[in-house]
This record gives structure tokens, sequence and C-alpha cells, in this order.
């Protein structure tokens, strides 16, 4: 957790008004999480924007980079561009809550504020459930579609009437 400490953002000295921090982010940053990674070579640049106010912090966070993926189609590597940005209102309460999709609470006493995690989803959010590479022609797109197998709608069986004239009888009771 010491090393998620490198994200924090100390806000207790600074003057009410906008500032600017920068990160620098890679595979060592995502080695922090123990999740697996659906990336490889993450080569990410964090712009954070800070506005302060009085009684709560805005936070503007844009991530803009490449990550390695892996296409489902040919299984060679490519790079893949990440471009996602995330805002988020900071208050102060009595614990931290994050329970707001938008709006995190964190104790008073606080000095700063760790963006790890944020950052995290904000790349996460920016890897395609689909990662087809864009070297896979538009021809191999149409012989993969032809012989993907197709949803097919399931019909209502015909109803037998012998079982209708049983339906009725309950109907009526």
């Amino acid at each position: 957790m010491d090393k998620l400490r490198n994200y924090d953002v100390s806000f207790s000295g600074l003057k009410t008004g906008k500032h600017e921090f920068r990160f620098e982010i890679d595979k060592e940053f995502f080695q922090l999480f123990d999740t697996e990674q659906e990336f490889t070579n993450p080569r990410i640049s964090v712009d954070v924007f800070l506005d302060k106010h009085t009684t709560f912090l805005e936070f503007e966070i844009k991530v803009n980079g490449t990550v390695e993926l892996v296409c489902d189609i040919t299984t060679e590597n490519f790079d893949h561009p990440i471009e996602n940005e995330i805002r988020v209102l900071v208050k102060f309460g009595e614990e931290y809550d994050d329970s707001e999709e938008d709006v995190i609470t964190i104790p008073s006493n606080d000095h700063a504020f760790n963006i790890a995690q944020l950052i995290y989803e904000n790349v996460a959010l920016s890897i395609p459930m689909k990662k087809i590479s864009p070297n896979v022609s538009d021809e191999d797109l149409a012989i993969l579609e032809k012989f993907s197998p197709k949803e097919n709608k399931e019909e209502e069986p015909e109803s037998d009437p012998r079982w209708d004239a049983l339906k009725n009888l309950k109907n009526k009771n």
C-alpha cells in the first residue's frame, strides 16, 4: 500500500483554485493491484486537474496513451490507444464513503486524496470487450461472421387442442 502513496494528491497546502498534476503510468503501476490485466506494456500519461473549493474538491482525471492487446481473432499483439476522462467530486465527512458514483466522501482530517484507484478504473474502462486488431481485414471479418453460430429464435410450440380444452376447465373454476 505504501507504493500507492506516490499517487496521493496533497491538497492541504494548496490555495483555493485550479491546480494541475501529471503522472506517468507503466506496468509497475498495474502490478500494485492484485488483479489480472487484459493488456501489457502500458504507456499512459495521466493529467489530474484539481479545482479546490473551501468545502469540497473537484477532480478531473484524463488518461491518454497506449496499451498492448491480443487480438481475439488472430492472437497477434497490437497497440490500442487509451483515451478517457472521469470527473469526481470529493467532499468532507466523518468517514470514507465511495458508495455514490461521482461523489466520494473522505474524512475531514485528511490532507491528501489518493487517485490510484480512479486511474486504474479509468484505464480499465477504456479496454474494449472485443479486441480486434486494426490489421484484420473486412474480408476476414465477413468470413468470420458467415461461419459464426447464429442465434435461433425459439418459436412457441403450437398448442394442442386437447390441452386447450383442459386449460379452459381450469379457467372456469
